[in-house]
């Protein structure tokens, strides 16, 4: 079939308008908005080291080690997906051993998470703005062989840049939220050809492989590989927390159970405050631990808390000097970073927050991979697939509502061989969908070898 000799230059043109607008319409939300990111950030604290990475302005240091070097750089926007990441990256290096890898992240939380958890000689930087000039001047620097996107993170300047250089890039763990999916549908005239650049694309399963396809990625680029969050729930790691020692400063008691509500949203602190109270009655060594999915709401909470007539302690403000007696105090209130999955491994019963007062929900993976009893509310649309695997295999509860809830935790207070079935039943569910990393690391592999953008070694 003949094409009109003018079409391609029609193509650039549309393409050329599509930009500009985009960058018009970004600079003001930009300006906009501008205000409330600073005081995030400020508000979480340690912003100014590697503030002028956001604008695509590297440290020498950096510069040096990545010079003559072909580099891989990953993408990790927040602490979950620098879980991810840390896997990958494991599975990556024995494929890939020549390549300098350099992780990039969005927030401070993340890039606390990244220092924590990755040797030395992984770069860490901030991802730069989707600014045309910041973009432009970030992947000048970094000049990466190939990209990795942790979860569908589009930033279309960044991805436009590094098309236009042939920057082959990969999303992996891709899950697509029915509100997500919605709208990059909707500005199908920026996202589709975004989406059509991929090279390689992971998907969870089949369902997100359909909304990746008719989104407008490439049949042949897509790969079923299950969910990256299986494997980045090990805790193989080096212990950075000692539990036990910290419960028993906060006078907990030896045997005593412990609910943890892990990554709350607000109002969910608030419920489960008055339910601790009124199941404490039939349990009376119950004890309370609360984490935030944002510490920065720490303060806020303990209001509540106060209100209620909670006694609590803030983990930040423990020391080893630190010594309450048995029934000093309710809650344990935990306003750092990074910790939850201790607490988790050391709980009778957790609650999997954003999914009753707020919805989404948070990942249920980590508990499950701890082979605990886990409860959670009826918004967990962010991980559909993952609870479905959990609750047909009855590793998990999920209730309709506050009052549920209470229900429930009351009968898993008293049901320990309940407790314990829940924990082998969402174990098993982990490891039979074990394998996701490995899966993925081959398909980038295999593609940069292929593509002769890098001659992989294999393990």
């Amino acid at each position: 079939m003949r094409t009109w000799p003018g079409f391609p230059k029609l193509i650039r043109s549309f393409d050329g308008e599509v930009r500009t607008l985009y960058n018009i319409l970004f600079a003001i939300c930009f300006i906009l908005s501008s205000p409330y990111y600073f005081v995030r950030m400020r508000r979480r604290g340690n912003w100014r080291k590697g503030f002028a990475e956001r604008f695509g302005r590297y440290e020498p240091k950096l510069k040096q080690t990545i010079t003559n070097r072909d580099t891989l750089w990953m993408h990790a926007v927040s602490v979950g997906e620098v879980n991810v990441c840390t896997q990958l990256i494991r599975a990556l290096e024995p494929r890939l051993p020549n390549l300098k890898i350099v992780v990039s992240t969005t927030t401070t939380t993340g890039m606390g998470e990244l220092r924590s958890k990755l040797p030395h000689h992984i770069g860490k930087i901030y991802y730069p703005i989707d600014r045309r000039l910041f973009v432009t001047r970030a992947l000048n620097t970094i000049h990466p062989k190939a990209i990795v996107l942790v979860e569908a993170e589009i930033w279309p300047n960044f991805l436009w840049r590094a098309r236009d250089l042939g920057m082959p890039v990969f999303l992996v763990n891709a899950r697509l939220s029915e509100r997500s999916y919605r709208g990059y549908k909707r500005f199908g005239v920026l996202f589709r050809p975004l989406f059509a650049s991929l090279s390689g694309v992971g998907a969870q399963n089949e369902a997100d492989a359909g909304r990746l396809r008719d989104l407008g990625c490439r049949p042949e680029a897509i790969h079923i590989v299950g969910s990256l969050k299986f494997d980045a729930a090990k805790l193989d790691e080096r212990r950075l927390l000692d539990v036990p020692a910290l419960l028993r400063q906060v006078g907990v008691r030896p045997g005593a159970p412990i609910l943890v509500g892990g990554s709350t949203h607000p109002g969910e602190e608030a419920i489960l405050a008055e339910q601790f109270l009124r199941l404490r009655s039939r349990f009376p060594d119950l004890f309370l631990v609360l984490v935030p999915r944002h510490f920065e709401r720490s303060r806020e909470v303990g209001r509540e808390l106060g209100a209620r007539g909670l006694k609590f302690a803030y983990r930040s403000e423990l020391t080893v000097h630190t010594r309450f007696e048995p029934g000093e105090i309710d809650c344990l209130l935990v306003n750092t970073t990074g910790e939850l999955k201790y607490f988790y491994e050391h709980a009778t019963i957790i609650f999997v927050g954003k999914s009753l007062a707020a919805e989404g929900g948070q990942n249920p993976i980590e508990p499950g991979a701890l082979g605990k009893a886990m409860v959670f509310g009826p918004h967990m649309q962010n991980f559909a697939e993952v609870v479905r695997d959990f609750l047909e295999q009855k590793g998990a509860v999920q209730v309709r509502d506050a009052a549920e809830l209470e229900q429930v935790l009351g009968e898993l207070l008293t049901d320990e061989s309940r407790r314990e079935q829940l924990g082998r039943n969402a174990l098993k569910v982990v490891r039979d969908n074990l394998g996701g990393i490995d899966r993925t690391a081959e398909m980038i592999a295999s593609h940069l070898a292929s593509s002769g953008h890098y001659l992989a070694s294999r393990p």
